[in-house]
């Protein structure tokens, strides 16, 4: 794993015992914890962005972002079709 390069190397000899030391189920949780904090700010950022996109549109952008324009344009024909 690289080092951080703004991390001092005492730090993260320390960070990354601290990872080698934590179960299967702590690391799990770690990733799901900066998984969904990515989101978040994602989520943000496009609110940011557009702010005046009313909320379906931001969240099919955001699918689109993610997951690709394909996608995001079944998810808005399905959607509209349940209308």
């Amino acid at each position: 794993m690289p080092a951080l390069d703004d991390t001092h190397p005492d730090a993260e000899r320390v960070r990354l015992r601290l990872l080698r030391e934590a179960g299967t189920a702590r690391r799990l949780a770690l990733t799901f914890g900066l998984t969904q904090q990515a989101l978040d700010l994602s989520a943000e950022a496009l609110r940011r962005r557009h702010p005046d996109l009313p909320e379906r549109e931001r969240r099919l952008r955001a699918v689109a972002l993610r997951y690709g324009e394909a996608l995001a344009c079944d998810l808005r024909a399905y959607l509209d079709a349940r209308r």
